[in-house]
């Protein structure tokens, strides 16, 4: 029955190919839901610990952090078969929840609500922890759950990738996101719930048991699912007429594709645009919200966000919004999520409450989570596996990270500027590189279209 309805919405499956979707589907929904449940703990401890007028600092931190994973991911990726990557960090990201877990508890450095204290940053009283140690420990924390969503997303959709052929990936690409829908549903929907009752370090205890299940589904799908069906897009034997031959550079090879190759640039100009933007309304979204609550009824309020961005996308799925997709091609797809942005800058510009911007983040966040992000990652299909690897976690990880960077710093200005002056400035910046996203998304768009019907390799 589950199978008649997929082919329905998503495509004629042979039962293998479907099995081998519902499968990654599912440990993608492990994924994300162990990301989605990290989540909003991140930002509600960060604020209660660390205090929320650092979140933009927090983002330039993680920047920092990125580069040097960027390069010892490559690193791994060049020395250990790709499944095995998955076991590597699983392990280490599952360890250190645990570690999280601990201190998160502890009657010294943990949550305790006498071990909070009220501090004031210009006229607005915020929360910090009494010790200097769980105050770092926030920012370490901070940037965990951010690297773990760079990096295990990053390594599962380059590993579906190079195991998916094209025609394969427009059948069956919507199901895996079907699956992250799921798994972004009950992450959050955890912590809505259990945040108050069971406490933080409970549910960070539970992610670190579920990323270790990850590790174990990733084991049983390769020893479960037929070659045929690992096999990838081969691009025949003709390299794009632009193409360069790469040049060993070790753990630099990635970003030495990424600036040469104008696909790529291409690409990273799609993903950085959009976290930019995203980045001014989610720390507008943040800061009204720890303005509102604090505590574990922060905790709840972002967790209740969480589920009904990925309640929306699933949604949206259900609804057969990948066909959509499907109808309009690559090229016309990467454009919708531009224009519905669009929408919502001038949205919230004309009006900013609480309510309203918990709104347009929903349906901003769960259109890219449920129908852009499919999309892009057809991107990636026509590529070498350096691309696919390496060149893609730059392009992602620094990408992704540097942008929130870039909006982090925008939303240094709402320090020395009015809030009116602030929302004006940054509507119409928004709206500029908004124009620079539609450029970039045509000509990738074009692009890819160019190498799949000419059987080709990109870069």
């Amino acid at each position: 029955m589950i199978g008649a309805i997929l082919r329905k919405y998503y495509g004629n499956f042979s039962g293998e190919e479907l099995k081998k979707f519902i499968f990654l589907g599912v440990i993608f929904a492990f994924t994300i839901g162990v990301y989605w449940l990290l989540r909003p703990l991140k930002d509600s401890l960060f604020c209660t610990i660390s205090c929320a007028v650092n979140i933009p600092v927090a983002k330039w931190v993680s920047l920092f952090v990125v580069v040097p994973l960027a390069m010892g991911y490559s690193m791994i990726v060049d020395r250990y078969p790709r499944h095995r990557i998955f076991y590597v960090l699983c392990a280490i990201y599952g360890a250190l929840a645990l570690m999280f877990a601990y201190f998160f508890s502890h009657p010294v450095y943990g949550l305790d609500t006498n071990n909070i204290q009220q501090v004031l940053v210009g006229s607005k009283s915020y929360s910090q922890h009494v010790t200097t140690f769980t105050q770092w420990l926030g920012w370490a924390w901070y940037v965990y759950v951010e690297s773990f969503g760079s990096l295990m997303v990053v390594l599962f959709w380059g590993f579906a990738a190079d195991t998916t052929k094209p025609e394969s990936a427009k059948r069956g690409f919507g199901i895996v996101a079907m699956g992250a829908q799921f798994g972004g549903i009950m992450g959050p929907l955890a912590v809505w719930l259990w945040s108050s009752s069971l406490g933080e370090p409970t549910l960070i205890f539970g992610s670190a048991i579920a990323i270790f299940l990850t590790a174990a589904m990733i084991y049983i799908f390769m020893a479960t699912t037929p070659k045929d069906q690992l096999e990838g897009y081969k691009g025949g034997d003709k390299p794009a007429a632009d193409a360069k031959p790469a040049k060993k550079t070790g753990f630099m090879e990635g970003f030495y594709l990424l600036i040469s190759q104008p696909y790529l640039l291409g690409i990273f100009g799609v993903i950085s645009i959009f976290e930019v933007i995203n980045t001014i309304f989610d720390y507008k979204l943040k800061m009204l919200a720890a303005t509102a609550h604090s505590g574990s009824a922060l905790s709840t309020f972002l967790g209740e966000f969480g589920v009904w961005v990925n309640a929306v996308g699933l949604l949206c799925l259900i609804l057969g919004v990948n066909s959509i997709g499907e109808k309009l091609g690559v090229r016309r797809s990467l454009l919708v999520l531009p224009v519905l942005v669009a929408v919502g800058v001038i949205v919230v510009y004309f009006n900013s409450s609480l309510w309203v911007v918990f709104g347009t983040n929903v349906m901003l966040k769960a259109l890219n989570y449920a129908f852009n992000q499919p999309v892009k990652e057809q991107l990636y299909i026509p590529t070498s596996k350096d691309t696919k690897y390496k060149a893609k976690a730059w392009t992602e990880m620094f990408g992704s990270r540097g942008s929130k960077a870039a909006g982090s710093g925008v939303n240094f200005l709402l320090r020395v500027m009015t809030a009116e002056t602030f929302l004006l400035v940054s509507s119409v910046a928004a709206l500029g590189m908004i124009g620079v996203w539609v450029a970039a998304a045509s000509y990738v768009g074009r692009k890819h279209k160019e190498a799949v019907d000419n059987n080709s390799i990109v870069c």
